[in-house]
């Protein structure tokens, strides 16, 4: 008998099977095997929201949720947020290593080369209403850009996809400052090359009647932010990139399934009603009651709990040390001091601690988009901005994995079985 193997008994049919396993892993498709009859279907895995089952193999994020610990390309998240830019970081996952000067240099032209967006774009974001919010406009602008460049279908085509990825990086930033003037009527910005890529956004976003003065420690703060959204394994947005990118689309159309998942309250806006929640407890006097009602079932605790992480989340020990420096810059955010005694309580609390209730990375975060003058509706637009990188790197290894096809689930029947039809005179 192998030792990695799972031996099953049949008990409908007292048949015996070895199942192989391997990284830790059985294959669906082996359980197909068990039948009760030879023109039965076979057996089926059933794990509604994927809640243990692997859908590929991937070599760009390693996430350990017991131990706290976040990886891009076996590189710790606390060293690349201390030490890279945001390009780097967007290289790394796209190619595998860290750029060597001369790389990054080229990388960072190439990217600069790429910022603008054609006018009709401007024209297209006319369109939207004055109070559209920023990430449908972001959503729909992107999912457009494949009929600008209809070059994209060829994803066969290494050199094609990485002018693609480019060319989504470079214009993701310019896309997304526009959202942003065109909800406050103001006039668009255009980019500034002789900007870094962080600088130039903030310039593209905030600028009125001349170059934008820059805060760097604000700028930093932000790109350690999309540093640490840069990629976070199989989520549910970079599922639905790969998913629909399965079917051979071109990235535009991929990628801008990802920024429609993410823009969902179950993951991209949890944030926001982080500040939602402190916004009810309104003073630390309030927290205990609050906490209270939590624990009886009539709250929730927004911002704590992750479905990886069963320990204190790596980035949020890594935003909570960017807001202390932010908030240096912008003065205290009353609502951090709810926070912070909120966060105390709960860690303390067993009830908390028995269920692996910990900070994740929406507790500190919005907090600090908000100091920084971006509203709440704009949150998910950054997290999109930060997640980029990823979705382009987890799309492309999806494209290069020979094991991969058009995805396409299995599901259980539970609806009536052959019935005649009634005409409707009958009915």
């Amino acid at each position: 008998m192998a030792k990695d193997s799972l031996s099953i008994t049949d008990n409908r049919t007292g048949r015996t099977y070895e199942v192989p396993i391997d990284d830790e892993t059985v294959k669906a498709l082996d359980f197909r095997q068990m039948k009760e009859a030879e023109d039965d279907f076979g057996l089926k895995t059933y794990d509604p929201a994927f809640m243990n089952t692997a859908a590929c193999r991937s070599a760009i994020t390693y996430i350990d949720g017991d131990r706290g610990i976040l990886r891009y390309r076996g590189y710790p998240i606390e060293e690349l947020a201390e030490r890279s830019t945001f390009l780097e970081v967007a290289y790394l996952l796209g190619e595998g290593e860290l750029p060597t000067r001369q790389q990054l240099d080229q990388w960072t032209d190439t990217i600069k080369y790429h910022t603008y967006v054609h006018t009709n774009i401007t024209r297209f974001l006319e369109g939207f209403r004055y109070d559209a919010h920023p990430m449908g406009m972001m959503l729909g602008v992107v999912g457009a850009l494949s009929t600008f460049y209809p070059d994209a279908k060829h994803i066969h085509d290494p050199a094609n996809r990485y002018l693609q990825r480019v060319r989504l990086l470079a214009k993701a930033p310019t896309i997304a400052a526009f959202a942003f003037r065109h909800s406050r009527g103001l006039p668009l910005v255009f980019p500034d090359n002789d900007l870094d890529y962080i600088g130039n956004f903030v310039n593209m976003t905030f600028s009125i009647g001349g170059r934008h003065k820059p805060n760097k420690v604000l700028q930093r703060a932000l790109e350690i932010l999309l540093i640490l959204h840069a990629d976070h394994e199989q989520n549910c947005s970079t599922t639905a990139v790969r998913t629909v990118g399965s079917s051979h689309v071109d990235p535009f159309s991929a990628i801008s399934a990802g920024i429609a998942a993410l823009y969902g309250p179950l993951h991209g806006g949890a944030n926001e009603a982080v500040l939602l929640m402190l916004d009810e407890i309104g003073d630390k006097k309030n927290i205990p009651q609050f906490v209270k009602e939590v624990k009886a079932g009539g709250g929730k605790l927004m911002g704590f709990g992750h479905r990886v992480y069963k320990s204190y989340d790596p980035r949020a020990k890594l935003i909570k040390q960017v807001a202390d420096g932010v908030f240096e810059q912008t003065g205290l955010n009353p609502k951090l001091e709810i926070a912070l005694e909120l966060e105390r309580i709960a860690l303390e609390d067993e009830y908390f601690i028995k269920r692996k209730l910990y900070p994740n990375v929406d507790f500190y975060s919005g907090l600090i988009y908000q100091a920084m003058g971006y509203p709440t509706e704009y949150f998910t637009v950054l997290f999109a901005l930060g997640r980029m990188p990823g979705w382009l790197a987890q799309w492309e290894e999806m494209l290069l994995d020979k094991e991969q096809k058009i995805a396409r689930p299995r599901q259980i029947y539970t609806g009536p079985d052959k019935r005649p039809f009634v005409p409707i005179e009958q009915r």
